[in-house]
């Protein structure tokens, strides 16, 4: 797992996406691309919003990816553009520092994270000049990773070119922190499938150390991706920010309440480790000590012994600096309980008992009940589908991503396939112009697909 993305040989006969990014790069820059760098966008089974609270998640790379077409020079200048001419082109000098902007990103904004990534890693003076043609598939803020593959993409574009050498696992984690240049404090899921994973089998990913074990998920079934076309942004909005704030605080106050030494602790998982409980005796203590009401800040700052300024320095985020409120019990109880639901789900997975698909489809429904629920971060739209989805045949379905707004998973029985991806056209998409405008893209079988590359034409 810890060895370095490979180099594949192509022929680019065999591949038309490739063939034609070859050929818009050279119609845009008059010469061929030395390399082609590929990361996938990934779908999460289970385990919703437990990763950045130090929990394992349950992710599967998926078939669409952002793929790049790259030249290098001399010019000590990064040019981008991108097949989507929705999306402008941008160059930057590789001579000076990066500087990305955090209101209303661009997507050239997640590119640079990974180039300024690759170069604070080895500590590059400059960087190599370097052309590039920025192709994706992956539907944006659907849920199903494509800034965090973009950042994965553009962070081994510029380790290739500037001829430096990473493992995956080093990758995985550089990316992780460099997204958090552009604002949003995920915890590393989304760069690690998208490095980590192999062809054919979803990955169980834990963290601290990264680590990546195989899952494989039952015959017999198969997952469907279907988008609710609302889009979110996680950069561009606190909503997610807000959760990460919440499951900080609710870190902290269970801590004190404990006796535990609150202050070098910030994730959820470290309280459960400190006291050696379980994740079903951590759902008691949520129970006994957290009371349901939202917390005011007065109430944290009397509860923590701290000062209104020492909580806005040392517990907000930039972008939840306004926030009067905190759901910590809520917050808690769900993490706690998706942290039990994710190995439930894997020890499903590796005993594959006769029952096993139900059995992974009523772990599905509860995560996410507990995400609209607890955590509250799905949408009516998200809810509408996910309703649609099981009376369509779906043994279980649930919300994927951040949330807000992007896709569903589905877990299908194979001989249903067809009887409910129409059934779901027809209910879903086919009522609303704009939902059927998008449903090509929207609703579709996703298999496990294999992680980074670097591919080279023959």
């Amino acid at each position: 797992m810890d060895s370095n993305p490979p180099h594949l040989k192509t022929n680019f006969a065999d591949n038309d996406r490739l063939q034609m990014l070859k050929n818009a790069f050279e119609k845009k820059y008059g010469k061929s691309p030395k390399f082609y760098a590929h990361a996938p966008g990934r779908v999460n089974l289970i385990g919703e919003h437990v990763d950045y609270c130090g929990y394992s998640v349950l992710p599967m790379a998926i078939e669409q990816s952002i793929l790049a077409a790259v030249s290098v020079n001399d010019s000590e200048t990064i040019e981008l553009a991108n097949t989507n001419p929705q999306y402008k082109d941008f160059r930057v000098s590789g001579t000076e520092e990066i500087d990305i902007g955090k209101d209303n990103p661009q997507w050239h904004n997640y590119f640079l994270c990974g180039v300024k990534g690759i170069q604070e890693n080895f500590s590059l003076p400059s960087l190599v000049g370097m052309q590039c043609v920025v192709d994706g598939t992956i539907p944006a803020s659907s849920g199903l990773s494509s800034s965090s593959a973009l950042v994965c993409c553009a962070g081994l574009v510029t380790m290739e070119a500037n001829e430096k050498s990473l493992s995956k696992v080093a990758l995985a984690e550089i990316c992780a922190k460099c997204e958090r240049y552009i604002g949003t404090e995920g915890g590393g899921m989304d760069q690690s499938i998208s490095f980590l994973a192999e062809k054919g089998t979803a990955k169980l990913i834990e963290f601290n150390p990264l680590r990546a074990t195989d899952v494989q998920l039952p015959s017999g079934a198969v997952f469907v991706i279907s988008n609710c076309c609302v889009e979110m942004n996680k950069a561009a909005s606190s909503h997610f920010n807000i959760r990460v704030v919440e499951c900080r605080i609710a870190t902290k106050m269970l801590a004190k309440l404990k006796g535990l030494e609150w202050k070098r602790l910030v994730k959820l998982a470290q309280v459960q480790t400190e006291l050696g409980a379980s994740l079903e005796e951590m759902l008691s203590l949520v129970e006994e000590v957290l009371h349901s009401d939202a917390y005011s800040r007065a109430e944290i700052c009397q509860a923590l012994g701290i000062t209104p300024e020492q909580f806005s320095t040392d517990l907000l985020s930039s972008n939840t600096q306004h926030v009067t409120h905190f759901k910590l019990y809520q917050r808690a109880r769900h993490v706690y309980g998706e942290a039990s639901r994710v190995l439930c789900f894997k020890s499903v997975c590796d005993s594959q008992p006769a029952d096993s698909i139900p059995l992974l489809g009523d772990l599905m429904k509860e995560s996410h009940a507990s995400c609209r629920d607890l955590y509250e971060c799905s949408c009516p739209e998200l809810d509408q589908l996910v309703d649609i989805c099981l009376k369509a045949g779906a043994v279980g379905s649930r919300l994927t991503g951040a949330g807000w707004g992007g896709c569903a998973v589905s877990m299908v029985p194979s001989d249903k396939v067809e009887s409910f991806i129409r059934t779901v056209r027809e209910t879903f998409y086919a009522p609303e112009p704009r939902r059927a405008a998008m449903e090509k893209q929207s609703l579709f079988v996703s298999k496990p697909g294999g992680g980074a590359t670097i591919f080279i034409e023959e």
